[in-house]
């Protein structure tokens, strides 16, 4: 059975857990392989306590008593357009993907912002990501690119956009 929950700073350990095993996963073949071998476990539970911490919007997915993705967001960090808020990570365990868990996790967390009075969100995602159809699927719009660099490697990235946070909570 699955369920979304507000995270607490108690669940670092698992996030950081699912946070790097979706990266060596997801970005294998995408972002150098030295890269992500030097990820360190230890450091990201440091991050996300941090995180944690602060007032960001950070959901998980349970499944059957284990943490199998998570979701964060928050401020925009880049004005892009008139969007006013951003999804910064939402990350699954591959055996988690293709379930409606992203889904659920998008939902609990535009219904989250909206209540906070935010209106639309962007998220930056790797071009490469096999994983961007997610975000088409439920109605984001592709908004802008840019290039980034990540260990050493220049990546492109670009940014879907919801212009009205409503279409994700409310489905089709």
């Amino acid at each position: 059975m699955i369920s979304i929950r507000a995270a607490t700073e108690h669940d670092a350990v698992a996030i950081s857990q699912v946070h790097l095993r979706s990266w060596r996963t997801t970005y294998a073949g995408i972002v150098p392989d030295e890269y992500l071998a030097t990820l360190n476990e230890a450091e990201r539970i440091l991050l996300w306590r941090e995180w944690l911490s602060r007032d960001l919007q950070v959901y998980i997915a349970d499944l059957d008593g284990e943490i199998v993705g998570f979701i964060s967001g928050g401020p925009i960090r880049e004005p892009v357009q008139t969007y006013d808020v951003e999804l910064f990570a939402i990350y699954l365990l591959e055996q988690a993907q293709g379930h409606g868990i992203g889904t659920a996790l998008l939902r609990e967390l535009a219904g989250s912002l909206l209540s906070k009075g935010f209106s639309s969100m962007i998220v930056w995602v790797l071009e490469k990501n096999p994983s961007r159809h997610f975000y088409v699927k439920s109605s984001a719009q592709l908004v802008t690119s840019k290039d980034i660099q990540i260990g050493g490697g220049m990546l492109s990235e670009v940014a879907y956009g919801w212009p009205d946070l409503e279409v994700i909570r409310s489905p089709p």
